[in-house]
């Protein structure tokens, strides 16, 4: 097995198994009779739970909802949830090309589709990248970020976390069936894999994610949360929360990049008191 393909798949995997050991009543996360809206020509699929503030959550690459499915039931019962499948992701179908620019349109006009006056975004991995363009693009309706396991350049990862991105290739899916037989069984063009996949290298292989002069222009309250074992250079999660005119830093002992499975409580916490703190508490450097 490939090591790319392993921890590409390890977050799927305690989902998994995390379901399996669930009651058989227990709301199945990405399944669960969602809504499709049209962006762009595209299909996009997306499930709301809770009430009261929207609270955008934002899926890592080559996921879908399912892997939030271990923070959505606390956070909604603090937020109206809304959580889509990304283009290519999950349920949804396929844009032409994937970015982070392309990933951001698709949200900001999700929230112009349901009619949203404002709303906090939260993300993880590409979800917190996605989150970072979306403050930046649309202050109007944005109103506080969380951005966890996020890097705005490619730079901005470990040596082994580039040295994985090595073995991110097609090949690498058919050696080991595990993602692959997850993705087909959801997505409705279980056909266009090797296109989303080739989409998704081209995304992750660009340098810049979220441009600096973006970054900084971001004027709401962020908070950055990262585990202290992430394949993300912790200098540059420091200079990301530097770069933020408002922006919190969290840094998580003893975790990896995998923190809304393992760690879905105290990542639930993080945020409800992030987002709860009135403008009167909220720091800015």
């Amino acid at each position: 097995m490939k090591q790319f393909i392993y921890y590409v798949v390890t977050a799927l995997l305690v989902v998994s198994c995390n379901q399996a050991n669930e009651a058989a009543t227990s709301i199945p996360y990405g399944s669960n009779k969602g809504s499709y809206l049209t962006i762009h020509g595209t299909k996009i699929y997306y499930e709301e739970y809770g009430k009261g503030m929207p609270l955008l959550l934002l899926h890592q690459g080559l996921g879908s909802i399912e892997n939030l499915g271990d923070i959505i039931p606390e956070l909604s019962r603090h937020f109206k949830v809304i959580a889509p499948d990304a283009p290519g992701h999950g349920r949804s179908e396929q844009a032409d090309s994937l970015s982070g620019d392309l990933l951001a349109e698709y949200c900001s006009a999700l929230i112009d589709q349901l009619h949203l006056d404002s709303a906090y975004v939260m993300g993880w991995s590409m979800g917190g990248n996605t989150a970072l363009l979306l403050a930046a693009n649309r202050p109007d309706k944005i109103k506080k970020v969380v951005s966890g396991g996020s890097n705005t350049r490619s730079s901005g990862l470990t040596q082994e976390g580039r040295a994985l991105l090595k073995e991110y290739t097609v090949e690498a899916v058919k050696e080991d069936s595990t993602w692959l037989e997850n993705y087909q069984r959801m997505n409705p063009q279980p056909d266009k894999w090797i296109k989303f996949w080739e989409d998704t290298q081209a995304m992750w292989s660009r340098e810049i994610k979220v441009p600096d002069n973006k970054l900084s222009r971001i004027a709401v309250p962020v908070l950055i949360i990262r585990g202290d074992r992430d394949m993300i250079k912790l200098e540059h999660s420091v200079e990301m929360f530097r770069s933020l005119r408002r922006g919190q830093l969290c840094i998580y002992p003893n975790m990896g990049h995998e923190m809304p499975e393992l760690k879905s409580d105290r990542l639930c916490q993080l945020a409800i008191d992030f987002f709860a703190e009135s403008a009167d508490k909220e720091q800015s450097h």
